[in-house]
């Protein structure tokens, strides 16, 4: 047995990487489950070590669910679940409910969700809107809809659908719903399986769009490039699939891909790397199990071979919402790593990604709430809303 000098010397010549212990979390719901990689899950807890300082924007908002930042200091877009979209100023005054929004249905999980701003906003004023889309009958859609913002932020002109999720579903659950508008009029569009076992098994049929990361162009046609276009009873706008409710989506500032983070089940919240055609296993395998403790699909938590094994893993959840690569110039350090919104984690979930592998995790504000959404000012501090019936925009910066 070595001596504890021996062990103080092993100790010591060890990267402190590998001796920091994981993120505390709670009891693992599949204990036995062995990762990929080693990177693949419990990255060693990190502490940056700076004073932060948290400070309201904007109150009163009605279960929040997206934030964007206008360009030019015109301040913040922020839409609530119930169907209304907002104009924050920045010194936080909110304005009336912007008229022109689509009609949603606001049921459980369902309602007004996602905005985000053209990459040519300063001169087209384009904003793009994703919502559970009521179709009849009980039944909704995920929906992404473009629209012009008018120069007073009162109203949306020329809105239409540029993408709609088939078949409708009866389940008011699992809408997926970020949009990420990309260069050269491409827009994506996450979606979910709307939960039920019937309807998540479409996850991994092409003739449908559930589970899925969508690629169409800024008016709803199927770009060059996506991988099932030419694909008989495929639907063409797919991009990659067998996912469960992806809720977050960014693309990488440096190589332009599309990272998405989603929700699994009882653990299994995946981080992963999109490319066209991928197909991230959902309902076959996971690294998590049923809410009442049963095996997902095959029982194998393994993705590889058949299926692409995501870059990162959490159980237990962290239940996340948006998530934003951080460019900006108020935490210098954190340049390149990703920002999650998390639910159930009750915090702004920091991983520090090097080489396309998580090396660190840090939870930042734990307690502050249920985040649903987080957003890179231009001053570099971190916006995020906290998805409550008194929900609110607010600020993190350095002290």
């Amino acid at each position: 047995m070595p001596t504890p000098t021996r062990l103080a010397f092993l100790a010591a010549a060890l990267p402190a990487t590998l001796l920091a212990q994981p993120v505390p979390e709670g009891a693992e719901n599949v204990p036995g489950n062995t990762p990929a990689f080693p990177e693949q899950t419990e990255a060693p807890a990190q502490d940056s070590g700076i004073a932060l300082s948290q400070s309201t924007v904007a109150e009163g908002l009605v279960h929040p669910w997206a934030v964007e930042v206008l360009p030019g200091g015109a301040g913040y877009l922020v839409t609530e679940r119930p169907g209304r979209l907002r104009h924050v100023s920045p010194g936080g005054e909110v304005s009336a409910p912007i008229a022109g929004v689509p009609d949603v249905l606001a049921e459980r999980q369902g309602g007004l969700l996602d905005v985000a701003v053209d990459p040519a906003f300063d001169t087209n004023r384009v904003i793009y809107l994703t919502y559970a889309r009521p179709v009849g009958g009980g039944l909704s859609v995920t929906a992404a809809a473009r629209a012009v913002l008018a120069e007073d932020f009162s109203q949306l002109t020329e809105v239409r659908d540029i993408f709609v999720q088939d078949p409708p579903s009866p389940t008011p659950m699992h809408y997926g719903s970020r949009v990420v508008p990309a260069a050269e009029g491409i827009v994506y569009v996450t979606t979910g399986d709307h939960a039920t076992a019937r309807e998540r098994v479409l996850a991994q049929s092409l003739w449908n769009t559930y589970g899925k990361v969508v690629r169409v162009t800024a008016s709803g046609e199927v770009p060059p490039g996506n991988p099932f276009a030419d694909r008989e009873e495929a639907r063409g706008e797919i991009w990659s699939l067998g996912h469960r409710n992806v809720q977050g989506a960014a693309l990488h500032p440096g190589t332009g891909e599309l990272w998405t983070v989603e929700h699994g089940p009882a653990g299994g919240d995946e981080l992963n790397r999109i490319a066209p055609g991928d197909n991230f296993g959902w309902p076959v395998v996971s690294y998590g199990v049923e809410y009442r403790g049963g095996p997902i699909g095959s029982g194998r938590a393994r993705h590889a071979p058949e299926f692409v094994e995501p870059v990162y893993y959490w159980d237990p959840v962290i239940a996340p919402g948006g998530m934003v690569f951080y460019d900006g110039d108020m935490f210098e350090a954190w340049r390149g790593d990703i920002l999650i919104a998390g639910l159930v984690a009750s915090a702004i979930v920091r991983l520090d990604v090097e080489d396309g592998l998580v090396v660190g995790e840090e939870r930042l504000l734990e307690g502050v709430g249920r985040v649903r959404d987080v957003a890179v000012d231009a001053d570099g501090s971190i916006l995020f809303v906290t998805d409550f019936a008194d929900g609110g925009l607010y600020r993190l910066a350095r002290d």
